[in-house]
C-alpha cells in the first residue's frame, strides 16, 4: 500500500526557473556585462542545477564555476520566493492528499537551507513530515543517497512509497530504487525526455486527484 507521496521542489511543486534567471541576471547586470539569459532554454538547467547551470546560464561571463554556485545561493538566500511561484493546484492537492492520509515528504537537490527556506516562504513547509535537500555527505540525485535519507527519516519502505517529479533524473533516480513513479510534465524534463511506464499528468490538481481516488491509505483502509 502507498502510504508516503515523496516530491521534488524544482519544477514539480515551485516553478523555480524565474527567479533563478533574475539571480543570475542581477549578477551579470553587476558586472557590466551585456548578455542576457533566455528564460526559456533556461529551463532544462533547472533540473541539472549546480555548478553546471550556472556556468551554461552565464555563458561566457561564467568564472570558477564553484564560485559562482556560491555566490548564486549566497544571493538566493536573500531572496523571498513569492507564493504565486507554486504551480497552479499545489496548496489545494498538498492539502487534498494530506486529508487521504498520506505522508508527504521532499527529496530535491537545491541546498538542505534553500530547500527549508522556499518552502517557507510560499507557505507549505507544514505539509511535509520530512525534507531532505542537499548536505554534506550526500550525492546528488540520481545518486541514491538522498532518496536513502528520505526513507530512513520516514521510517518507510520503497514498497510504501511513491515518487513524484518532472524530469529524467527524478525518474531515473525512482526506476534505479524500484519505487513507482509518477511524472510531471509542466516541470524542467529535457524536451526529448521520455517517461515510458510511468503516470504523467500536466496539471498538480489531476494529479492530487488521481493519487488521492486510486490510492489513498485512509480509502484502502
Amino acid at each position: 500500500m502507498i502510504r508516503q507521496l515523496i516530491f521534488d521542489l524544482d519544477g514539480t511543486l515551485v516553478d523555480s526557473c524565474g527567479i533563478c534567471v533574475q539571480i543570475l541576471g542581477d549578477m551579470l547586470v553587476d558586472r557590466g556585462s551585456d548578455y542576457r539569459i533566455d528564460p526559456v532554454a533556461a529551463r532544462p538547467w533547472m533540473s541539472i542545477g549546480g555548478e553546471k547551470m550556472v556556468a551554461a546560464l552565464l555563458g561566457p561571463v561564467c568564472g570558477d564555476p564553484e564560485q559562482e554556485i556560491a555566490e548564486f545561493r549566497a544571493r538566493y538566500e536573500q531572496m523571498l520566493t513569492p507564493s504565486n511561484s507554486l504551480f497552479a493546484g499545489v496548496v489545494e492537492g498538498l492539502e487534498q492528499l494530506r486529508s487521504a492520509g498520506f505522508t508527504l515528504s521532499i527529496c530535491s537537490n537545491k541546498p538542505q537551507n534553500l530547500c527549508d527556506k522556499v518552502l517557507m516562504d510560499t507557505g507549505i513547509a507544514g505539509h511535509f513530515d520530512a525534507v531532505v535537500g542537499l548536505r554534506e555527505g550526500l550525492r546528488r540525485k540520481p545518486a541514491p543517497d538522498m532518496l536513502n535519507a528520505a526513507l530512513d527519516a520516514l521510517g518507510a519502505s520503497v514498497g510504501e512509497c511513491l515518487y513524484i517529479g518532472d524530469s529524467e533524473i527524478d525518474h531515473q533516480l525512482a526506476v534505479e530504487a524500484g519505487m513507482p513513479f509518477v511524472f510531471m510534465s509542466y516541470g524542467y524534463a529535457a524536451p526529448a525526455f521520455t517517461h515510458a511506464q510511468a503516470d504523467s499528468f500536466d496539471c498538480f490538481h489531476a494529479m492530487s486527484q488521481a493519487v488521492a481516488t486510486r490510492m489513498a491509505p485512509a480509502r484502502a483502509a
